[in-house]
């Protein structure tokens, strides 16, 4: 008699189902956001990589106040750049940008005779260590 009893309540829950509204499928989960700061760094080091010995990647920083050959790029933040280098007079001069306004020029050029090639420095933030108190 148990089994009867069984076999009613399955067939009662499959009817039950079969009638219901499917429920909707869940949302496809938003992409994660793009790391614009880490793209630009990426595309600086890739290209910095393949230079030869007699070469240097010169990257430019302009707006309508200032020209910045940078020498150093630093990301204190995946939203922020810092750009250090010199001006056409030589000062040293640092540029704050949030990364999705940064326009920058890179060249590859060949080095004088006897110089050595400059490298532009690429600082990432330090992971924060996970176990510190």
């Amino acid at each position: 008699m148990a089994l009867v009893d069984l076999t009613k309540q399955l067939a009662k829950e499959a009817l039950l189902s079969a009638t219901q509204d499917p429920k909707p499928a869940p949302a496809p989960a938003a992409p994660a956001p793009e790391n614009v700061g880490a793209i630009i760094m990426g595309q600086v080091h890739s290209m910095q990589k393949s230079l030869k010995e007699d070469e240097e990647l010169v990257v430019w920083f302009s707006n309508s106040h200032e020209t910045l050959r940078v020498m150093e790029i630093f990301l204190p933040s995946p939203k922020l750049a810092v750009l250090s280098g010199h001006d056409p007079d030589h000062n040293l001069t640092r540029v704050i940008s949030p990364v999705e306004a940064l326009q920058l020029v890179l060249k590859v050029m060949k080095v004088a005779a006897g110089s050595k090639p400059l490298r532009v420095g690429l600082v990432m933030p330090k992971a924060k260590d996970s176990n510190a108190g």
